[in-house]
């Protein structure tokens, strides 16, 4: 069995007040909870359930995330 490892993005919505977790190089994994904790089991599931749907040349094809960079414009 292959151990997989994903960074997650993890965003919290002003209106719903909901935790919204997206893992940037599998897609259609994201999710969301009202507590981190439950978020960390949402986003678990999700990974797993997208995960089983991948043949194996696209398991091997998964893109590196790489990171995120803050950028600063002024208007």
């Amino acid at each position: 069995m292959k151990t997989y490892q994903f960074t997650a993005q993890i965003e919290k919505d002003k209106e719903t007040g909901l935790y919204i977790g997206i893992v940037p190089s599998l897609p259609g994994a994201h999710t969301q909870a009202a507590t981190l904790d439950e978020l960390q089991t949402n986003l678990r599931e999700v990974i797993e359930l997208c995960l089983e749907e991948l043949n194996p040349d696209e398991l091997n094809d998964l893109s590196e995330f790489i990171g995120f960079q803050q950028i600063s414009i002024a208007v």
